[in-house]
């Protein structure tokens, strides 16, 4: 798989609303997908919104939500330096990759839903029937991306994503902008969810989701045997 070329995508945005709270992404939707990937050889570049370093939610930096991966990645100086210095996503062309994956974080509930950028980029893997990957949170930014056709991306689509009974879980339903849930449910996906926390990804023709931290491994496997 040496010559796979992995777009990972990650939220610029660092405020959790108006609580004064800190966020990001999810340390282990990027840490686990980011070595599955490389540890199959694929080429793997971090962007982010904005560019520059990606803020991380001090929340999945704490000892119960590490794994190996999250572990291995804190302590991996390539990585940190990757994370210290994405790419600005208005600097990417989905020419040069083969997938994009987007991992969560609460974080992309606020820029992922709003960039138009990042829906432009969306759009041209589509157009081009490469495959988009989201866990978590980060469907977010599937919400506003249109087909070739003008349809919503995910309408009619087994999609899955952070749930409302999750977000309601971590008291954060009244923080969040929309119910991610509720959001793709308007746009006519077909939602699909399994037990709170437990790991589950979807694919549906090209589109691979997953719906919390815990399915971050199974979504990035489902890539890879997607471009298998």
């Amino acid at each position: 798989m040496s010559n796979l070329r992995i777009l990972i995508v990650l939220t610029s945005h660092d405020q959790l609303g108006d609580t004064g709270q800190a966020t990001g992404f999810w340390l282990e939707e990027l840490a686990n997908p980011y070595y599955i990937f490389l540890d199959a050889d694929a080429a793997v570049t971090l962007a982010s919104i904005q560019g520059g370093r990606a803020p991380l939610d001090p929340k999945s930096h704490l000892d119960e939500s590490q794994t190996d991966d999250t572990k291995r990645f804190l302590a991996d100086s390539a990585a940190q330096d990757r994370l210290a210095n994405t790419i600005a996503i208005d600097q990417i062309n989905a020419d040069d990759y083969d997938a994009i994956f987007l991992p969560g974080g609460h974080g992309t509930m606020w820029d992922f839903a709003t960039s138009s950028t990042l829906r432009n980029l969306i759009e041209a893997f589509d157009q081009k029937e490469k495959i988009i990957a989201a866990v978590c949170h980060a469907p977010a930014g599937l919400v506003t991306v249109k087909t070739a056709s003008g349809e919503p991306l995910v309408k009619d689509k087994v999609v899955t994503a952070f749930t409302n009974s999750e977000e309601k879980a971590v008291e954060l339903d009244t923080v969040v902008p929309f119910l991610l849930e509720t959001r793709l449910r308007e746009l006519g996906a077909k939602f699909e969810s399994g037990p709170d926390w437990g790991p589950l990804a979807k694919q549906d023709g090209n589109l691979i989701t997953g719906q919390n931290p815990a399915s971050s491994g199974a979504a990035a496997k489902a890539v890879l045997a997607a471009l298998v």
